[in-house]
């Protein structure tokens, strides 16, 4: 039985894979270097006990993130390329939040990044055949807080004090102050602050 190769693309196909190429010093660092940070990422990293939130900062900025004082990066976060992402003081990146950082990731201080979000950083032109990777930035200002099992889309800012809810899908920015929900995510309402006597 003779074996017959598939028929090429029709000439109006959008993606021509065979001529993607990553652009030049797309990824920030040589391959090399990128590749130790993923093994370090895969083993010692991910393998640390959880308290151990001082070495996770260590690594982070042995590889190049700039990580503020007291941040607490769960064991179990991915962080693609971490000379591409600022963390402020005080903040919280959860279990199994992905920073896919392609483009710049800022996450400001005292900001929460809650349990199996995902912030993505970069994404492909998809009106060009030869389909260009792009690296978009996500910013999260001072005191938001995203919820559990949130995407966060390339390009997009989380302004201050801002809430994401759970499960919402961010493509636009959100408003400072206001609690937001949804795919795609709205603005519901004011965040406001009750103060303890």
């Amino acid at each position: 039985m003779a074996i017959v190769p598939p028929p090429e693309p029709a000439l109006g196909t959008f993606q021509r894979l065979n001529l993607f190429r990553l652009p030049a010093g797309f990824r920030g660092r040589n391959a090399v270097y990128v590749q130790l940070w993923w093994v370090v990422h895969a083993t010692l990293f991910r393998y640390s006990p959880q308290f151990a939130y001082g070495f996770r900062r260590w690594l982070l900025r042995l590889f190049g993130a700039q990580v503020g004082c007291k941040v607490l990066v769960r064991a179990s976060a991915q962080i693609t390329y971490p000379w591409k992402v600022r963390i402020g003081d005080y903040s919280w990146v959860g279990d199994d939040v992905v920073l896919y950082s392609l483009g710049r990731i800022d996450i400001g201080s005292h900001a929460v990044v809650s349990q199996r979000s995902y912030l993505c950083a970069g994404d492909h032109d998809a009106a060009m055949p030869d389909f260009p990777i792009r690296g978009l930035p996500v910013i999260v200002e001072d005191g938001a807080w995203i919820a559990t099992d949130v995407f966060v889309g390339p390009g997009v800012t989380v302004h201050k004090d801002a809430v994401v809810g759970a499960r919402s899908s961010v493509f636009k920015n959100v408003p400072a102050g206001m609690i937001c929900h949804g795919t795609p995510c709205r603005p519901i309402r004011p965040r406001t602050t009750t103060v303890r006597s």
